[in-house]
């Protein structure tokens, strides 16, 4: 079972509708929204991965 939602651009980089339709995920998973989200950044820091825990015990 996965311990977390992620997601990643398609291009390398993640869109706003990338990053929209993560959100989406998450909240239909119930996640709460006050649970921190981890993202990997490019050297020109544009978000290229984001990852949320299932459970606040992997947060």
């Amino acid at each position: 079972m996965p311990t977390s939602i992620r997601a990643t651009g398609e291009a390398k980089n993640m869109t706003l509708d990338e990053l929209a339709q993560f959100v989406e995920e998450a909240r239909k998973a119930g996640i709460p929204g006050d649970r921190h989200i981890r993202a990997e950044l490019s050297y020109s820091g544009k978000i290229k991965q984001v990852e949320i825990a299932l459970t606040e015990d992997d947060d």
